[in-house]
């Protein structure tokens, strides 16, 4: 009997090597797994059910290999992912390991150190564009403050934009049809990151010279490490046709990134991501950028961890199609307001103004009756959890 939980080339499931390659290594304590090949995590991952494998450009070709070494790996690494029948969806770039980015990358107080970051990135492209993704990530993981004493944060995002521009010309150059997401963060590794929340990343984007390469790439844990709901983060991103990417996984509370399995926490917020994706029509990426616990071994990195990340998705989907169709679920979430949220707003004319003028408000204002959303709430909570 076949698993109705099991990955479809279809889902669109992809993994970093960061996510399943993570040695279990924290600022505490060493890593408790051994590395593993990037040809070596393309095989467990095509095991497992998934569609694609994504990179940061030092997770494959090491910081300073010569042009040759890194013509090899990217050549050996590509007929890897062939030979699996994966694909390269995504890449992105580390802007934020190597001493010289301790101030920054873009946003750098040297201007040499803004160079040598449009350099990385552009070869990062590169890399990506060789490979066949067609979307290129970008976290500013250092592009931020401790203090704000010698810094305008003003000055700090011109220099953002300009470098943003650059690469969006070199893309453009070069006749690539690489898009580019933005990934935001409020704070880890640096204490306040500019650009912290998916909303100023959409603001942010709408002041670049060519704001129709751009999207953005909401991650779970850090708009949960704000304090926000990531649901709304991805259906503001999907109302404004920016989300190019999604990273899933979870996170318990506003403390340090966790990435933790997805579905591990919080599965309300989980269930409302999935139903929301599955609504909407979103075609990318089910990109899990999560790690396994440190306590595990390299078996149940794939095993248990992978698969789950898999399995808690796929079980969510079901849900949410189910949720959908049933009748006194959807007569619940209607009583709430869900069918009057669906009636526009009309739009401004003398007229209008005028019946709205002169339109008796008296029931409205008399009425005390309750909105029902703790009903609803109930419903699903109670189909969440398979009553």
């Amino acid at each position: 009997m076949s698993d109705p939980y099991a990955a479809a080339p279809e889902d669109r499931f992809s993994f970093g090597l960061w996510t399943v390659g993570h040695r279990g290594g924290d600022p505490f304590g060493l890593p408790t797994r051994p590395p593993v090949e990037p040809e070596t995590i393309v095989e467990r991952l095509a095991e497992v059910g998934a569609w694609g494998v994504s990179l940061h450009d030092d997770d494959l070709v090491p910081f300073g290999s010569s042009p040759a070494e890194r013509d090899r790996i990217v050549a050996r690494f590509g007929e890897a992912v062939r030979g699996a029948g994966l694909c390269v969806p995504m890449t992105t770039v580390d802007l934020f390991r190597q001493p010289v980015f301790k101030d920054g990358a873009l946003t750098a107080a040297d201007p040499a150190v803004r160079r040598f970051a449009l350099r990385k990135a552009v070869a990062a492209i590169d890399i990506g564009a060789e490979l066949g993704a067609g979307i290129f990530v970008l976290w500013g993981g250092r592009e931020g403050v401790e203090s704000g004493a010698a810094r305008d944060p003003r000055v700090a995002l011109e220099r953002y934009r300009e470098g943003v521009d650059f690469l969006c010309e070199y893309v453009r150059s070069q006749g690539l049809a690489t898009r580019i997401a933005l990934e935001a963060k409020p704070n880890e590794p640096r204490a306040h990151i500019y650009l912290p929340t998916t909303g100023h990343m959409l603001h942010f984007i709408e002041t670049l010279a060519h704001p129709e390469m751009l999207g953005v790439n909401p991650e779970m844990a850090h708009e949960s490490m704000a304090g926000l709901s990531f649901s709304q983060s991805v259906g503001q991103a999907l109302w404004a046709g920016k989300l190019f990417h999604v990273d899933l996984n979870s996170q318990n509370g506003p403390r340090f990134d966790q990435d933790f399995r997805f579905g591990a926490e919080d599965l309300k917020e989980a269930f409302l991501t999935v139903r929301l994706l599955e609504r909407s029509g979103y075609d990318g990426p089910r990109h899990f950028d999560a790690r396994a616990y440190r306590s595990e071994d390299d078996i149940d990195v794939y095993a248990a961890f992978a698969r789950g990340c898999i399995r808690n998705y796929k079980i969510l989907a079901a849900k949410a199609a189910a949720f959908d169709t049933n009748e006194a679920i959807q007569a619940a979430c209607d009583k709430a307001g869900a069918a009057q949220l669906s009636e526009p707003t009309p739009g401004f004319s003398p007229e209008v103004l005028e019946a709205i003028r002169d339109e008796d408000f008296t029931a409205l204002l008399a009425n005390t009756e309750g909105r029902h959303h703790e009903a609803a709430d109930q419903l699903m909570i109670e189909h969440i959890l398979g009553i």
